[in-house]
Protein backbone atom coordinates (compact mmCIF):
# COMPACT_ATOMS: atom_id res chain seq x y z
CA UNK A 1 0.00 0.00 0.00
CA UNK A 2 1.74 3.30 -0.97
CA UNK A 3 1.96 6.19 1.31
CA UNK A 4 -1.18 8.08 -0.20
CA UNK A 5 -3.31 4.95 -0.07
CA UNK A 6 -2.40 4.78 3.93
CA UNK A 7 -4.08 8.55 4.34
CA UNK A 8 -7.00 7.37 1.96
CA UNK A 9 -7.86 4.56 4.30
CA UNK A 10 -7.09 6.70 7.61
CA UNK A 11 -9.06 9.60 6.47
CA UNK A 12 -12.33 7.46 4.85
CA UNK A 13 -12.04 5.66 8.92
CA UNK A 14 -12.54 8.50 10.37
CA UNK A 15 -16.56 8.61 9.39
CA UNK A 16 -16.16 11.93 8.28
CA UNK A 17 -15.92 13.62 11.48
CA UNK A 18 -14.44 17.27 11.03
CA UNK A 19 -12.87 17.31 14.50
CA UNK A 20 -10.91 14.08 13.94
CA UNK A 21 -9.96 14.26 10.19
CA UNK A 22 -9.08 18.19 11.06
CA UNK A 23 -6.75 16.98 13.12
CA UNK A 24 -5.16 13.94 11.69
CA UNK A 25 -4.11 16.65 8.72
CA UNK A 26 -2.32 19.01 10.75
CA UNK A 27 -0.75 16.79 13.31
CA UNK A 28 0.61 15.05 9.89
CA UNK A 29 1.02 18.53 7.56
CA UNK A 30 4.58 18.89 7.44
CA UNK A 31 4.28 22.05 8.52
CA UNK A 32 6.03 24.29 9.79
CA UNK A 33 8.56 23.04 7.95
CA UNK A 34 10.16 23.31 4.26
CA UNK A 35 7.56 21.03 2.73
CA UNK A 36 3.97 20.12 3.59
CA UNK A 37 2.76 17.04 3.35
CA UNK A 38 1.53 17.04 -0.82
CA UNK A 39 0.68 13.15 -0.51
CA UNK A 40 -1.99 13.59 2.50
CA UNK A 41 -3.35 16.64 0.38
CA UNK A 42 -4.02 14.30 -2.28
CA UNK A 43 -5.58 12.12 -0.49
CA UNK A 44 -7.98 14.32 1.52
CA UNK A 45 -8.91 15.37 -2.04
CA UNK A 46 -9.60 12.50 -3.33
CA UNK A 47 -11.69 10.99 -0.31
CA UNK A 48 -13.11 13.96 1.51
CA UNK A 49 -17.14 14.76 1.15
CA UNK A 50 -17.98 17.39 -0.44
CA UNK A 51 -19.02 19.46 2.48
CA UNK A 52 -15.69 19.03 4.68
CA UNK A 53 -13.60 19.99 1.22
CA UNK A 54 -15.98 23.15 1.37
CA UNK A 55 -15.49 23.97 4.77
CA UNK A 56 -11.48 23.70 4.53
CA UNK A 57 -11.20 25.93 1.57
CA UNK A 58 -12.04 28.65 3.49
CA UNK A 59 -10.21 27.36 6.88
CA UNK A 60 -8.09 30.16 8.02
CA UNK A 61 -5.51 27.41 8.53
CA UNK A 62 -3.14 27.64 5.43
CA UNK A 63 -2.30 23.61 5.56
CA UNK A 64 -6.25 22.59 5.79
CA UNK A 65 -7.22 25.68 3.27
CA UNK A 66 -4.48 23.61 1.06
CA UNK A 67 -6.56 20.23 1.32
CA UNK A 68 -9.85 22.13 0.74
CA UNK A 69 -8.54 24.08 -2.44
CA UNK A 70 -7.18 21.09 -3.95
CA UNK A 71 -10.48 19.53 -3.42
CA UNK A 72 -12.08 21.74 -5.12
CA UNK A 73 -10.59 20.16 -8.57
CA UNK A 74 -12.12 16.92 -7.76
CA UNK A 75 -15.65 18.55 -7.02
CA UNK A 76 -15.60 20.16 -10.00
CA UNK A 77 -15.10 16.99 -11.95
CA UNK A 78 -17.75 15.25 -9.68
CA UNK A 79 -20.55 18.41 -10.43
CA UNK A 80 -22.81 18.66 -13.33
CA UNK A 81 -22.11 21.24 -16.01
CA UNK A 82 -24.55 23.59 -15.11
CA UNK A 83 -23.31 23.75 -11.41
CA UNK A 84 -19.58 24.25 -11.73
CA UNK A 85 -19.46 27.74 -11.69
CA UNK A 86 -19.66 28.80 -8.12
CA UNK A 87 -16.67 26.18 -7.96
CA UNK A 88 -14.42 27.63 -10.66
CA UNK A 89 -14.92 30.78 -8.85
CA UNK A 90 -14.31 29.58 -4.95
CA UNK A 91 -10.76 28.57 -7.30
CA UNK A 92 -10.31 31.54 -8.97
CA UNK A 93 -10.23 33.50 -5.62
CA UNK A 94 -8.24 31.07 -3.94
CA UNK A 95 -5.71 32.06 -6.99
CA UNK A 96 -5.24 35.34 -5.65
CA UNK A 97 -4.41 34.72 -2.30
CA UNK A 98 -1.16 35.87 -0.63
CA UNK A 99 -0.09 32.42 0.88
CA UNK A 100 1.71 30.99 -1.92
CA UNK A 101 0.99 27.49 -0.68
CA UNK A 102 -2.71 28.05 -1.88
CA UNK A 103 -1.52 29.37 -4.80
CA UNK A 104 0.17 26.05 -5.69
CA UNK A 105 -3.33 24.23 -4.36
CA UNK A 106 -5.07 26.03 -7.32
CA UNK A 107 -2.51 24.78 -10.04
CA UNK A 108 -2.52 21.25 -8.52
CA UNK A 109 -6.62 21.86 -8.39
CA UNK A 110 -6.44 22.63 -12.10
CA UNK A 111 -4.36 19.81 -13.10
CA UNK A 112 -6.70 17.59 -11.27
CA UNK A 113 -9.03 18.87 -13.46
CA UNK A 114 -7.14 18.32 -16.49
CA UNK A 115 -6.39 14.77 -15.86
CA UNK A 116 -10.32 13.89 -15.92
CA UNK A 117 -11.34 16.64 -17.95
CA UNK A 118 -8.96 18.12 -20.81
CA UNK A 119 -11.02 20.60 -22.27
CA UNK A 120 -12.71 21.84 -19.16
CA UNK A 121 -9.17 22.57 -18.27
CA UNK A 122 -8.57 24.56 -21.66
CA UNK A 123 -11.51 26.43 -21.22
CA UNK A 124 -10.71 27.48 -17.55
CA UNK A 125 -7.26 28.59 -18.96
CA UNK A 126 -8.38 30.58 -21.78
CA UNK A 127 -10.39 32.52 -19.11
CA UNK A 128 -8.02 32.77 -16.53
CA UNK A 129 -5.15 34.17 -18.61
CA UNK A 130 -7.13 36.98 -19.66
CA UNK A 131 -7.89 37.69 -15.92
CA UNK A 132 -6.79 41.50 -14.78
CA UNK A 133 -5.59 39.96 -11.35
CA UNK A 134 -1.45 38.86 -12.47
CA UNK A 135 -2.19 35.96 -9.86
CA UNK A 136 -5.20 34.73 -11.25
CA UNK A 137 -3.21 34.66 -14.84
CA UNK A 138 -0.06 32.84 -13.14
CA UNK A 139 -2.87 30.26 -11.73
CA UNK A 140 -3.29 29.37 -15.74
CA UNK A 141 -0.25 28.97 -16.75
CA UNK A 142 1.21 26.77 -13.67
CA UNK A 143 -1.95 24.62 -13.69
CA UNK A 144 -1.63 23.87 -17.62
CA UNK A 145 2.23 24.24 -17.92
CA UNK A 146 2.49 19.88 -16.39
CA UNK A 147 4.01 17.61 -18.34
CA UNK A 148 1.95 15.08 -17.62
CA UNK A 149 -1.08 17.28 -19.21
CA UNK A 150 1.09 18.05 -22.30
CA UNK A 151 0.09 14.87 -24.11
CA UNK A 152 -2.63 15.88 -25.53
CA UNK A 153 -2.00 17.87 -28.39
CA UNK A 154 -4.35 20.62 -27.92
CA UNK A 155 -3.80 20.98 -24.24
CA UNK A 156 -0.04 21.34 -25.49
CA UNK A 157 -1.24 24.37 -27.38
CA UNK A 158 -3.04 25.69 -25.06
CA UNK A 159 -0.09 26.30 -23.06
CA UNK A 160 1.79 27.61 -25.01
CA UNK A 161 -1.03 30.30 -25.98
CA UNK A 162 -1.11 31.19 -22.21
CA UNK A 163 2.34 31.23 -21.97
CA UNK A 164 2.21 33.79 -24.74
CA UNK A 165 -0.79 35.67 -23.55
CA UNK A 166 0.31 36.11 -20.19
CA UNK A 167 4.24 37.27 -21.31
CA UNK A 168 2.05 39.65 -23.45
CA UNK A 169 0.40 41.06 -20.77
CA UNK A 170 3.95 41.94 -18.59
CA UNK A 171 5.16 43.73 -22.03
CA UNK A 172 1.91 45.43 -22.22
CA UNK A 173 2.11 47.05 -18.56
CA UNK A 174 4.63 50.72 -17.34
CA UNK A 175 7.19 50.19 -15.71
CA UNK A 176 6.03 51.37 -12.92
CA UNK A 177 3.46 48.70 -12.56
CA UNK A 178 5.99 45.81 -12.53
CA UNK A 179 6.99 46.16 -9.38
CA UNK A 180 4.12 44.75 -7.96
CA UNK A 181 4.67 41.89 -6.08
CA UNK A 182 1.54 40.14 -8.00
CA UNK A 183 3.54 40.89 -11.57
CA UNK A 184 6.88 39.86 -10.26
CA UNK A 185 5.10 36.29 -8.97
CA UNK A 186 3.41 35.77 -12.36
CA UNK A 187 6.90 36.30 -13.95
CA UNK A 188 8.33 34.10 -11.95
CA UNK A 189 6.38 31.65 -13.08
CA UNK A 190 6.52 32.29 -16.85
CA UNK A 191 10.90 32.18 -15.97
CA UNK A 192 10.00 27.88 -16.23
CA UNK A 193 6.52 27.51 -17.93
CA UNK A 194 7.41 28.24 -21.28
CA UNK A 195 10.13 25.44 -20.85
CA UNK A 196 7.20 22.83 -20.18
CA UNK A 197 5.36 23.96 -22.84
CA UNK A 198 7.97 24.36 -25.46
CA UNK A 199 8.94 20.77 -24.65
CA UNK A 200 5.18 19.76 -24.70
CA UNK A 201 5.35 20.47 -28.35
CA UNK A 202 8.72 21.28 -29.95
CA UNK A 203 7.42 21.81 -33.61
CA UNK A 204 5.02 24.69 -32.25
CA UNK A 205 6.71 25.96 -29.51
CA UNK A 206 10.74 26.29 -30.32
CA UNK A 207 9.71 29.25 -32.66
CA UNK A 208 7.22 31.21 -30.57
CA UNK A 209 10.02 30.97 -27.90
CA UNK A 210 12.60 31.97 -30.56
CA UNK A 211 10.74 34.79 -31.32
CA UNK A 212 10.95 36.58 -27.23
CA UNK A 213 14.21 36.54 -27.86
CA UNK A 214 13.91 39.84 -30.28
CA UNK A 215 12.41 41.53 -27.34
CA UNK A 216 14.15 44.76 -26.07
CA UNK A 217 11.54 44.65 -23.12
CA UNK A 218 13.56 43.77 -19.91
CA UNK A 219 11.34 41.01 -18.17
CA UNK A 220 10.76 39.15 -21.55
CA UNK A 221 14.62 39.13 -21.70
CA UNK A 222 14.63 37.63 -18.40
CA UNK A 223 11.76 35.22 -18.91
CA UNK A 224 14.06 33.84 -22.00
CA UNK A 225 17.00 33.67 -19.80
CA UNK A 226 15.41 31.86 -16.99
CA UNK A 227 13.78 29.07 -19.16
CA UNK A 228 17.29 28.71 -21.37
CA UNK A 229 18.81 27.77 -18.22
CA UNK A 230 16.33 24.84 -17.66
CA UNK A 231 17.52 21.00 -18.78
CA UNK A 232 14.73 20.31 -20.76
CA UNK A 233 14.85 23.28 -22.98
CA UNK A 234 18.50 23.05 -22.98
CA UNK A 235 18.32 19.73 -24.96
CA UNK A 236 15.87 21.05 -27.22
CA UNK A 237 17.52 24.08 -28.32
CA UNK A 238 21.26 22.06 -28.69
CA UNK A 239 22.43 21.96 -31.94
CA UNK A 240 22.41 18.60 -33.75
CA UNK A 241 25.19 16.50 -33.04
CA UNK A 242 27.15 16.56 -36.66
CA UNK A 243 28.55 13.21 -37.14
CA UNK A 244 32.14 13.02 -37.71
CA UNK A 245 33.32 11.98 -41.24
Amino acid sequence: MSVREEHRAALLALDDDPAAVRAYLTVRSGLPGPRANLELIGAFAEVAPEGLVLSFADSPDEYLRCCGTVGLGRLVVDAPSGERTELTDRLRIRASEGSWRVREAVAMALQRIGDAEPATLRALVASWVDDQDPLVRRAAVAGVCEPRLLRSPDTAATALDACAAATASIDALPSDARRDTSVRTLRQALGYCWSVAVAGDPAAGLPRFAALRGSDDPDVAWIVRENEKKARLRRLLAPPDVPSR
